[in-house]
């Protein structure tokens, strides 16, 4: 009988982040931001828990941290204000919960979970969301709270350049694992891109495009230009690609990119199997990520070459 191993992996966004050209102080942030989400994800799983609280512990970290682009530190719409996604599903019968535009759930992960346990609904949005989590005793904030200076600055450059938040970093997080009886869940959070509007949502909240889990192939969380990775429906396909085309994890997962790249579209992933297989990619020069198993803890940034 082969032995059960558990794996997590975590991503903080993928973007033109080049080595010697990222700020050291944002760099370290990031690095012992990932970290930290691997821990507590890790300690989950090395005391025999289970994949979906892993994952969701670990991306609560992330949307904790200002350095992200998830929950405190998100981004802010052309409006000026916040508004959050997430989603997460479980491998094992393909339970979701996801919900967009929040603007007061501190916890937009903790939201999505409370939804896939409660239903009877997947996908909540908006006013109707917050109000979902307020009557659950999750806890509200005002929007002010997710905000730091630095994204306000980020946003008056943009408005003023009347740019798009397209080359600079593609702000998501999410986590992906599998537990010691094999079962793999899924968690992605996101603040999404600077300067949106009209109420736009990406890829992470939608099953299938930016969030996909499923025992009988992969767990896969997605980070990049959303709209091309809905248009893909890249985890689902990266999925399919290893549950149907028989292909590897780390083939499906390239061949996905490259898919989204056909499109015009960049970005990464990252996946785990069943079996404890892990993988990530990305088209853009950098994604932060990290990975964790029985042997300890990896983080990186930037293409693998340049990590060495």
């Amino acid at each position: 009988m082969t032995e059960r191993k558990w794996r997590l992996v975590v991503h903080g966004g993928a973007g033109s982040m080049r080595p010697g050209l990222l700020d050291p102080a944002q760099e370290k942030c990031a690095r012992e931001g990932l970290d930290r989400a691997l821990a507590v994800g890790s300690a989950v799983l090395d005391g025999g828990g289970s994949s979906i609280d892993a994952v969701e512990a670990a991306v609560r970290v992330l949307e904790e941290d200002p350095c992200f682009n998830a929950g405190r530190g998100s981004v802010l719409t052309a409006d000026g204000c916040i508004e959050l996604d997430a989603a997460i599903m479980d491998g094992r019968d393909r339970r979701a919960g996801a919900v967009a535009g929040l603007r007061t759930t501190r916890a937009p992960i903790s939201l999505a979970r409370l939804l896939l346990k409660e239903g009877p609904h997947v996908f909540l949005s908006g006013k109707g969301a917050d109000r979902f989590a307020q009557e659950h005793g999750l806890e509200q904030v005002a929007n002010s709270w997710f905000e730091i200076p630095e994204r306000r600055r980020q946003l008056d450059e943009l408005l003023a350049s009347d740019g798009f938040d397209d080359e600079v970093k593609y702000g998501t997080v999410g986590a992906v694992g599998v537990d010691l009886d094999g079962h793999v869940a899924v968690a992605t959070s996101t603040g999404g891109l600077t300067a949106k509007r009209w109420g736009r949502v990406g890829d992470s909240p939608l099953i299938g495009a930016g969030t996909y889990a499923d025992d009988r192939s992969a767990a896969v969380s997605a980070t990049g230009s959303g709209e091309y990775f809905i248009r893909s429906v890249a985890a689902h396909q990266l999925s399919e690609r290893v549950r149907i085309g028989g292909q590897s994890l780390q083939s499906a997962l390239d061949a996905t990119l490259a898919d989204i790249r056909s499109l015009g579209g960049k970005g990464g992933l990252i996946a785990v199997g069943p079996n404890g297989e892990a993988a990530w990619g990305f088209t853009t020069p950098a994604m932060y990520r990290g990975m964790a198993d029985a042997s300890g803890r990896t983080v990186r940034i930037y293409a693998e070459y340049a990590d060495r």
